[in-house]
């Protein structure tokens, strides 16, 4: 990161940035859906950055419609923590940030959670592997260890289940059990019959490898772990990246707020360097993903009153 970039210290230059990552074709109505058909209103009395459809005739802004609508934090200040966290292999925790950008703590929190769904997939593509190719399955527990349980203020480990296809992407759930079951759920929803599926010797993967095209797996019980182009090398080196990063960076991750964290990893791992893709180009990925996730807060009593 270039920290003395414009972008990142001028609020104007960063919405530019925003503006052009997001609308290459010209402005897009967030309201109607035009696109190229606004005009930018330049009064004395309207804040920089407003446009006027032409079409619906609503006033917007480059944040209408994203993670970043109402927000109070400047957009150079929003660039940077996106920066951080798409190019931080292990990520960059809130504290760092709230120093660094001379935020409070929970602003820097409410930004990291809002960048990582942006990096969230709205929707995935389809199911991974095919024909010819390989997916690994892996699942391995995230918490603390085992003697700090006894107390009852330690919740037990956070199972999570990852799907890595060689040479592409990977998609990582929290499961609440590791059984046959659980993971035909997420097998039927994320991979490929057609596939060829590499797992460990756990008793839960000869039913579930029955359902695909071939099923190799390695005996981890007598130390073997290549067997020619037969191992989970590649899923086991994802769960090492994940979890240096929890234990490095954020210490600790209740299981509530895991989905989060996973598609902070999912989202830089599929966009890693070996595809391509560097730290701008993983950075505008992530904003352009920020478009249509609007995120609120509903107060507890809500609920209720809406169902009265």
């Amino acid at each position: 990161m270039n920290i003395t970039d414009p972008i990142y210290s001028d609020e104007n230059k960063a919405r530019e940035h925003f503006e052009a990552v997001q609308w290459p074709d010209g402005p897009i109505c967030p309201h109607c859906g035009v696109i190229d058909q606004a005009t930018k209103l330049e009064g004395e009395s309207t804040r920089p950055g407003v446009w006027k459809c032409r079409a619906c005739e609503k006033p917007f802004s480059v944040t209408v419609g994203t993670v970043f609508e109402r927000s109070h934090i400047p957009l150079n200040k929003w660039l940077y923590a996106m920066h951080a966290l798409a190019s931080g292999k292990k990520g960059v925790s809130a504290h760092q940030l709230h120093r660094q950008l001379g935020l409070s703590y929970q602003s820097a929190w409410f930004m990291c959670h809002r960048i990582r769904e942006a990096m969230k997939p709205a929707k995935f593509s389809g199911p991974l592997g095919g024909k010819f190719k390989t997916v690994e399955v892996d699942e391995t527990f995230v918490g603390g260890k085992a003697t700090n349980r006894k107390s009852r203020r330690v919740k037990p480990k956070t199972a999570v289940v990852a799907l890595v296809q060689r040479e592409g992407d990977v998609r990582s759930f929290p499961i609440r059990k590791v059984n046959s079951r659980t993971m035909s759920i997420v097998r039927r929803k994320q991979v490929s019959k057609k596939s060829h599926l590499m797992t460990d010797d756990s008793v839960i993967y000869p039913k579930l490898g029955k359902k695909f095209n071939r099923h190799s797996t390695v005996n981890h019980s007598i130390e073997e772990y290549v067997r020619g182009d037969v191992y989970t090398n590649t899923v086991e080196n994802y769960f090492s990246i994940l979890k240096r990063g929890i234990i490095g960076t954020y210490h600790h991750i209740s299981n509530e707020h895991m989905p989060m964290y996973l598609a902070e990893f999912d989202f830089r791992y599929n966009n890693r360097s070996d595809l391509g893709v560097d730290d701008t180009q993983r950075r505008d990925k992530a904003i352009k993903g920020a478009v249509g996730k609007r995120l609120t807060l509903r107060r507890p009593d809500e609920k209720s009153l809406a169902q009265a």
